[in-house]
């Protein structure tokens, strides 16, 4: 008997020692990516200021691609870290070098500053998987370890960045094995992301938030509007990631030159620029949401963000794709609210969530995220964008390192990538 209470003593003991470890090093994470996080919202920022005012800047946008493709060069870093390769970590025992963070920091502040369409998340994930990596690897962790590092990197540079703990803490769990999430992961992420927004708040990064101004009552008739919208919005987010990973592989077939590429690239984003005459659709356009929530919106809005996003990241330009998912949404929400005379400012919280979880495939994310920038109001709105907007996306995804470990429309295991 005494041997038993002594080997369950021993297990606490070891359990707490555990819980300890990971609180004090989620803590260090939260707080170094914190802050790294809340300069990199300061100089996107900033360069969004100078490229506002000065908006002949945008013909430089060729030359500063050269300038990142020469950055990654003088490091040696051929495989040009992405949030795929953040992924792929997570799945394998690939490492993360430290030495891309500056690079991922320089070169998406360049992309923003001249006109480059592109989010700052999924940036932010890309840093702050390295950096939680190159935490575990000085401190000498085993791979699972790491891994879990990686996710309090992801969960704390999302939440400081995006003012969205709760989605945050959650995300990094989620994105990686839909289906399954690795619960161990939960305390650390958890005290990184609400760290890291702590951070953020102490230097007066402000949250996100979005006034919604009419949230109707359910009835069956506008839960059926609803529907069909997170419908189309589930084959829209499809028809972004297709046309993501094929001008991608377009880009890199046809100009085989990574200098020839992005300077092309850019040399596009400035004629379509010109084409549609002023700088809507340049840099992540937050502002536009903005006027898509209070249910102002053109027509073409959704489509033209594909085009643009898909050329500037397609090229080499760096950023992220959430942002820009999130702006697709709100524009194709509006639209559709305007056309059937439904709550134009609902259908365009309702957009963002639907194609935020269709290309993320991360429903339980999703309706998170929509708490916390739209409030609760419109939960039973939320809740079925969300189921439906994830069963019909089907498998395709913007990270093609993203693994599906069971199937959407059955109870099956599947294990496979994203298309």
């Amino acid at each position: 008997m005494k041997e038993i209470v002594k080997n369950k003593f021993t297990q606490v003991l070891k359990h707490a020692g555990t819980s300890v470890k990971w609180v004090v090093f989620a803590l260090l994470s939260g707080l170094v990516v914190g802050s790294i996080a809340t300069m990199f919202h300061f100089g996107i920022t900033i360069a969004t200021m100078i490229r506002e005012k000065n908006p002949w800047i945008l013909f430089l946008l060729p030359f500063g691609g050269l300038i990142i493709v020469r950055c990654y060069r003088i490091v040696k870093d051929n495989k040009e870290l992405s949030t795929n390769s953040v992924l792929s970590a997570i799945h394998s025992n690939e490492e993360l070098p430290l030495k891309v963070a500056p690079l991922i920091f320089v070169s998406t502040i360049i992309t923003h500053l001249f006109g480059g369409s592109a989010g700052r998340e999924g940036a932010a994930l890309q840093l702050g998987g390295s950096i939680g990596n190159g935490i575990g690897r000085l401190f000498h962790f085993n791979d699972n370890d790491k891994h879990i590092m990686i996710m309090c990197g992801m969960s704390a540079a999302f939440s400081a960045l995006f003012g969205t703990p709760m989605a945050a803490a959650i995300f990094s769990m989620e994105v990686i094995s839909v289906g399954i999430m690795q619960y161990s992961a939960l305390v650390p992420c958890v005290v990184a992301s609400l760290s890291a927004f702590s951070v953020a708040q102490a230097f007066g990064v402000s949250q996100e938030l979005f006034l919604v101004e009419r949230v109707p009552n359910l009835t069956l008739f506008s839960a059926g509007k609803i529907t069909i919208l997170a419908v189309l919005c589930a084959f829209i987010s499809i028809f972004f990631c297709v046309v993501l990973h094929q001008i991608e592989h377009l880009y890199r077939k046809v100009f085989k030159n990574p200098y020839l590429r992005i300077f092309l690239g850019g040399c596009f984003i400035i004629i379509l620029t010109l084409l549609v005459g002023d700088q809507t659709y340049n840099g992540s356009g937050m502002n536009v949401i903005e006027r898509c929530i209070e249910g102002t919106v053109a027509p073409e809005a959704f489509l033209l963000k594909i085009i643009f996003t898909a050329l500037t990241l397609g090229a080499g330009y760096k950023g992220g794709e959430i942002v820009p998912s999130l702006f697709i949404g709100a524009s194709f929400g509006c639209l559709f609210g305007n056309l059937i005379g439904f709550s134009p400012s609902l259908c365009a919280a309702v957009g963002m969530t639907s194609i935020f979880c269709g290309v993320t495939n991360c429903p339980i994310t999703s309706l998170l995220i929509s708490f916390e920038l739209f409030g609760y109001d419109g939960m039973p709105y939320f809740l079925l964008a969300v189921a439906f907007s994830y069963m019909l996306s089907g498998y395709y995804g913007l990270y093609s390192s993203q693994r599906i470990m069971y199937s959407k429309y059955r109870t099956k295991y599947i294990n496979r990538k994203t298309n």
